[in-house]
C-alpha cells in the first residue's frame, strides 16, 4: 500500500529496509510529504523503549552501545540505533564514525542502524531526531537507542526524547566532575564509567556517586555502573538497570511531553497563564528567573521557565544548552519548597559547544510557586 507521499508503508511498517531508509531520509530531509507520513504512522507509536547514551568524546560510547547490541538481542529484544554523527564543516554531512563501530550487528534483520548529521543543530541531535525515533517506534522495533554527538556539558536536548537517559564516562574526570555535573550528569538515569579496567576508574565511580546524592529524585535512584565495552564487562548489568527503569517510570514519555502546554518560544503572558492552569490543576510548579548575566549568553535577563513537577515545562533562560539543568533544579525546588541561585558558565574555549560567540555566565533563580 503506498502513501501519499509515495512511500511503500507496508513495508515500512515490515521493516523492509530500503523502505525504511527511503522514509528516513525523506523525514531527516523534510522533503514533501514528511507531514503526511510521520500522520499515518503516529497512532503507531508508544510502545518503544527510547535509550538515549550521551557523553565527552572518547568515553566509548559507539563502543558500548554496539555492545548492548549484542545484550539485547541475546534477550530477543529488535534494537535500532539513531547515532548523531558531528558534521563535516565543509560539506555538512556526518562524518558517520559512530555507524562504523557498529557493523558489527548492523545486517541482523533485528537490527536497524541510521548514522545522521547533526548539520550544527545544537544540543547533540540532529534537529529531526524526533521524527526517526518515531518511525523506530511504529514500525515495532521493542529498544531505539539515541546516541548524541558527543560534544560536552550542553547535550541536554535528548531528555526530551529519552525514557531512559544514559552518561557515558571516561575514568580520571576528577574535579570536572563539578564542573559537568551542572550540564549533562544532571540529566542522567544511569551513569556508566566505561573503560573501568584503566587506571582512576573507582575514583570517577565515586565522584560520580557522591555527585548522584545531590540529586532529588522521587521516582528513581541514579546508579552509577562499571562497564569494560570492549571486553563485555558490565554490559549485562547495563542492561538489567535499562530495563529497570523503563519499568519503574515509564516509557512513550516523549509522546506525553508533546500536548503539555505552549510552545517553549512562549511569551510571558502565555507562560504565566499555564502556570495558572498548573496550579489550578492541583500540579506543583516553579518558576526560574535569569536575574543576572555575564559576556555571551542566549537569553536575557528577566527570561522565565516555568516547570511542572512531572517535568513538563514552558518558556526557555539558555536556549536550550542549560535548559535540562534548570529543569532538574526546578522539579527539586517543587519537592523540598527550597528556592535556590544558581550559576552555570563556559569559558572561551569551549564557547562553541553552546553555540556561543564567546564564553559567559548566566545566573537562575528558582522558586516554588504556591
Amino acid at each position: 500500500m503506498k502513501s501519499a507521499t509515495g512511500i511503500d508503508l507496508e513495508a515500512v511498517l515490515n521493516r523492509s529496509r530500503p523502505a525504511l531508509a527511503r522514509a528516513i531520509t525523506l523525514l531527516e530531509n523534510d522533503r514533501p510529504g514528511a507531514a503526511e507520513l510521520m500522520a499515518e504512522l503516529a497512532p503507531r507509536c508508544g510502545r518503544a523503549h527510547v535509550v538515549g547514551i550521551t557523553g565527552a568524546p572518547g568515553a566509548g560510547k559507539s563502543t558500548l552501545i554496539n555492545a548492548l547490541l549484542g545484550e539485547f538481542t541475546r534477550r530477543g529484544r529488535s534494537v535500532a540505533v539513531v547515532a548523531v554523527d558531528p558534521s563535516s564543516p565543509i560539506s555538512g554531512g556526518s562524518i558517520l564514525g559512530d555507524r562504523l563501530r557498529m557493523d558489527e550487528h548492523g545486517s541482523r534483520d533485528d537490527v536497524f542502524i541510521r548514522s545522521v548529521s547533526s548539520r550544527g543543530h545544537l544540543g547533540g541531535l540532529s534537529r529531526n531526531t524526533g521524527r526517526i525515533i518515531d518511525v523506530f517506534d511504529a514500525v515495532g522495533f521493542d529498544t531505539v537507542i539515541v546516541e548524541t554527538v558527543g560534544a560536552g556539558q550542553s547535550e541536554v536536548e535528548i531528555r526530551h526524547f529519552a525514557d531512559s537517559n544514559i552518561v557515558v564516562c571516561p575514568p580520571g574526570l576528577g574535579d570536572d566532575v563539578q564542573a559537568i555535573k551542572a550540564g549533562i550528569i544532571e540529566i542522567a538515569d544511569l551513569l556508566v564509567v566505561n573503560k573501568a579496567d584503566l587506571p582512576q576508574a573507582e575514583r570517577t565511580v565515586l565522584d560520580l556517586t557522591t555527585a548522584t546524592h545531590l540529586r532529588h529524585r522521587k521516582d528513581w535512584q541514579v546508579k552509577v555502573l562499571r562497564t569494560v565495552a570492549t571486553s563485555g564487562e558490565g554490559v549485562a548489568a547495563l542492561a538489567d538497570a535499562i530495563e529497570e527503569h523503563g519499568r519503574a517510570t515509564g516509557i512513550g514519555k516523549r509522546l506525553k511531553r508533546a500536548p503539555s502546554g505552549p510552545a517553549p518560544q512562549a511569551t510571558d503572558e502565555e507562560l504565566f497563564a499555564q502556570l495558572r492552569r498548573w496550579r489550578a490543576a492541583g500540579k506543583g510548579v516553579a518558576l526560574a528567573t535569569v536575574v543576572k548575566t555575564w559576556g555571551s549568553s542566549p537569553r536575557p535577563e528577566g527570561s522565565h521557565l516555568a516547570v511542572e513537577a512531572d517535568g513538563a515545562f514552558v518558556g526557555s533562560v539558555s536556549g536550550g544548552c542549560i535548559e535540562g539543568a534548570v529543569i532538574g533544579e526546578a522539579q527539586a525546588a517543587i519537592a523540598d519548597g527550597q528556592p535556590r541561585l544558581i550559576e552555570f558558565g563556559v569559558s572561551d574555549e569551549r564557547a562553541w559547544e553552546v553555540g556561543l560567540a564567546c564564553g559567559g555566565k548566566v545566573q537562575v533563580y528558582v522558586e516554588r510557586i504556591g
